[in-house]
């Protein structure tokens, strides 16, 4: 007798609700866990977002009317929410082949392979979450594809005085490099934007690297001048073998994030490739590939992979564009491209606050969609008859907004 999904439990959709009510975030995505959530009344998100105030009421004569003031600084944006949105299909033959009569091995394994392909489901729609929420923080913007490819950029409007990109001869690394200070100009800008007071520095293992050898730094936590040496001691990052919590309290904030998780970027290949040729690479979707970074060629049946860097990206034409043509040859339907890269750049540090006054700095804003209407990680599975397949599906929408624009301090070191 056939299969229909009300007959597999894993596919029943109260079981898919319950899997993403007990499936936590993974605990390497860092970001998303820092700030809350709201619902919106529709998907235009609109916001307002202050710049820090710290006047001073008017002395007036006494039985004089009240001078009238107003909120200094105030800025309103608005952003179409992004729509977040995959799904996976099982066929009919996988699906009516899942036990055999009298064993439980093949069903056991068609358990486990449908929590994991639903599981995949669930941890991309969060990744995109927290790709969105590191871009605000990282670059102060994002934009991605609306309805019939419509092209949406979301701006945050970091003040220009927050957004600092080093000279090249003060880059960390260089001799003239001058980290505490440079730490110190984030901590006072910040605290003359709002009054606020930094509450993280965000960063990964590449920043951290370049700060435990600069030598200033070093100088500070020699055992001599700073006290138990602990900077190679305690909590060491695995990668460095140095202790951000003793770097946190030399600069007086309160944490060092230290953030390492990376994101990929797939695509088809769907025209020729021919090695040491062919440079514009025509792909299934450019959507997420960014100049300058590592494009991977896999060829699927040789099982060998070989890498280019990302020139241009042609986002009407369909192609990624590499510095050099691969070596060898790809086919089109077959073979695809990768790119793998860090939710927070090499080289970026950024400094934030969380809070200002008592009021969070930012929030993810759930967006309604679908009917009935809903809000947050929503799944949905159903059946198609022709041909026979049964599908799963995850969903959200919504968008990152931002507050205090001034809570953050975009620090390029590199």
């Amino acid at each position: 007798m056939p299969y229909a999904p009300v007959d597999i439990p894993e596919l029943r959709l109260e079981v898919l609700t319950k899997f993403i009510t007990k499936f936590t975030a993974p605990p390497e995505l860092m970001i998303t866990p820092m700030f809350g959530s709201s619902s919106a009344e529709s998907d235009t998100i609109t916001w307002e977002s202050v710049r820090g105030s710290r006047g001073l009421a008017p002395f007036i004569a006494p039985g004089s009317a009240s001078p009238t003031t107003a909120p200094a600084g105030i800025a309103a944006h608005s952003a179409k929410a992004a729509f977040l949105s995959e799904k996976i299909g099982f066929t009919e033959e996988w699906l009516n082949n899942m036990r055999k009569a009298g064993t439980l091995e093949q069903y056991a394994t068609a358990q486990e392979h449908l929590a994991r392909e639903y599981a995949n489901l669930v941890n991309r729609n969060r990744r995109r979450k927290e790709w969105m929420l590191v871009k605000m923080l990282c670059d102060g913007s994002f934009s991605y594809e609306e309805e019939g490819g419509t092209r949406i950029s979301v701006d945050y409007d970091i003040p220009a005085d927050q957004q600092v990109t080093l000279t090249s001869t003060a880059r960390w690394g260089q001799s003239a490099a001058d980290i505490l200070g440079n730490v110190m100009d984030a901590k006072s800008t910040v605290k003359q934007a709002n009054n606020g007071t930094i509450d993280a520095m965000l960063m990964n293992t590449t920043a951290l690297k370049l700060m435990a050898a600069d030598t200033n730094i070093s100088g500070l936590l020699r055992k001599d001048a700073f006290g138990d040496g602990s900077l190679r001691n305690g909590n060491l990052n695995n990668l460095v073998a140095v202790n951000p919590n003793v770097l946190a309290g030399l600069l007086d904030i309160p944490q060092i994030i230290i953030y390492d998780e990376a994101y990929e970027v797939r695509s088809l290949i769907v025209g020729a490739v021919t090695g040491s040729s062919t440079t514009a690479i025509p792909v299934a979707d450019t959507v997420d590939f960014e100049v300058g970074g590592t494009l991977r060629f896999y060829d699927v049946s040789a099982g060998t992979y070989e890498d280019e860097t990302i020139a241009s990206i042609q986002t009407e034409a369909g192609t990624v564009t590499v510095s050099s043509a691969p070596t060898a040859s790809f086919k089109a339907g077959e073979d695809y491209v990768m790119m793998t890269k860090m939710f927070v750049p090499d080289n970026k540090v950024i400094f934030f606050t969380k809070a200002v006054e008592g009021e969070a700095v930012a929030e993810w804003k759930n967006a309604p969609f679908g009917i009935p209407r809903g809000y947050d990680l929503t799944p949905k599975s159903w059946l198609d008859t022709d041909p026979d397949m049964a599908w799963v599906r995850v969903q959200n929408k919504g968008l990152p907004v931002l507050y205090h624009r001034d809570a953050i301090y975009q620090l390029t070191v590199t």
